[in-house]
């Protein structure tokens, strides 16, 4: 790492010039947009290796923005920090729930920020590692990390970015169970604020949109959560 495109989407220019200051030793190329319509005429200009991302932007919302990146396939494994002064639970499970990788609550450390960007661009790396040979499958269910896309009964389902990982995760581990926080820090590392609750209604939207095949995800009371590789 050292040479990353790193885009910020942040209407404050305090905000937006200690994070440029902050961020001059990690060696990464900075371009900055103020407001959301800029930032994702500059991403599919130029692209990104990651993008920190403000909610409260004038004129569309980070949410929006968010939904607007993972709806194109280009940037389905973009990894995307929402930085913001929203912290209440409900934000977060949105955006979590919309394919944030991250959710940092403002006032932040910027050397922390920073931390939590290089941690994304490792597991961008290692995921794509992965991607080049590895496919699962178990009876109608199959995952391709190459493509980034899951099929059941050859039909593509339309998952999130953190759904897509934890089944990822739970598929690769098949039949060990993981509790909620070891499932959010192996994909998303260690220090990763989160909720058992934000965690639950992941695998519960999960669990629907794989439909019979939801049943393959077992809830172990008290525990946590395992793919179950023969039902």
């Amino acid at each position: 790492m050292g040479c990353e495109r790193i885009l910020i989407i942040e209407d404050d220019e305090e905000i937006q010039e200690m994070l440029t200051h902050a961020f001059v030793q990690e060696g990464w190329k900075l371009t900055q947009a103020k407001t959301g319509e800029d930032g994702l005429a500059g991403l599919r200009q130029d692209g990104a290796d990651c993008v920190v991302l403000d909610l409260m932007l004038p004129g569309m919302d980070g949410f929006k923005v968010l939904k607007k990146i993972r709806a194109d396939a280009n940037f389905a494994a973009l990894p995307v920090i929402i930085c913001t002064a929203r912290g209440e639970e409900t934000d977060v499970v949105t955006g979590l729930e919309l394919g944030a990788d991250d959710y940092v609550v403002k006032p932040y450390s910027p050397r922390v920020l920073a931390a939590r960007i290089r941690a994304s661009l490792r597991r961008k790396e290692t995921a794509a590692a992965l991607d080049e040979i590895t496919v699962w499958q178990y009876g109608p269910l199959k995952l391709d990390t190459q493509r980034h896309a899951c099929y059941l009964d050859e039909a593509l389902l339309d998952l999130s970015a953190t759904e897509f990982a934890i089944l990822a995760h739970l598929i690769s581990h098949s039949d060990i169970v993981f509790s909620r926080q070891k499932l959010i820090t192996a994909i998303r590392g260690d220090d990763y604020p989160v909720t058992d609750r934000s965690v639950d209604v992941q695998i519960l939207g999960l669990r629907k949109k794989l439909k019979k095949a939801g049943d393959m995800i077992e809830t172990i009371r008290g525990v946590g959560y395992r793919f179950r590789a023969h039902m």
